[in-house]
């Protein structure tokens, strides 16, 4: 497993709810890659809780898309944004009961639309979310261009 660098970190006014590690108020994800997937281990903060400690859906919903994300970033070697995002909520994930393990990989792509699966295993490894998103994808060009898209090797260490 390899641990993807933060290529954001350092761009004036980078404030991304689900990545940027100084949002006092986000996600503040971190990324690896293991094989085909790209992974994220995180720890449920008591603040995102909705009833009795469970994780609020909203927020399950925004790690899978932001998951999703880096997927497109890394795998694809562009960006794009969230055009659908399916979640299913099979079971609960609790706040504050340990690291919670996200995992997704890429679907399938038809044109420019990007389909990506994520799965949320709760602290006890079992899956307890499963998400489909859809990203429209630009080409790579575009995506420098328009969106600050650094590129495919910006993600890895030298």
């Amino acid at each position: 497993m390899t641990k993807l660098n933060n290529p954001f970190i350092g761009i004036e006014d980078y404030n991304c709810f689900g990545c940027a590690p100084d949002n006092e108020h986000g996600l503040r994800m971190e990324f690896h890659e293991d094989g085909d997937e790209v992974v994220s281990f995180w720890d449920a903060p008591s603040y995102f809780q909705g009833y009795n400690y469970i994780l609020h859906g909203g927020i399950r919903a925004s790690l899978i898309d932001e998951l999703a994300s880096w997927v497109v970033f890394v795998k694809l070697k562009t960006a794009g944004y969230t055009t659908k995002l399916e979640v299913n909520y099979a079971s609960p994930v609790y706040s504050g009961r340990g690291k919670i393990e996200l995992r997704g990989k890429l679907k399938e792509v038809n044109r420019n639309i990007a389909v990506i699966e994520v799965g949320i295993k709760n602290e006890k490894g079992e899956i307890a979310t499963s998400g489909v998103a859809e990203y429209f994808t630009l080409p790579e060009k575009i995506a420098i261009k328009k969106m600050g898209y650094p590129g495919v090797d910006a993600f890895y260490s030298v």
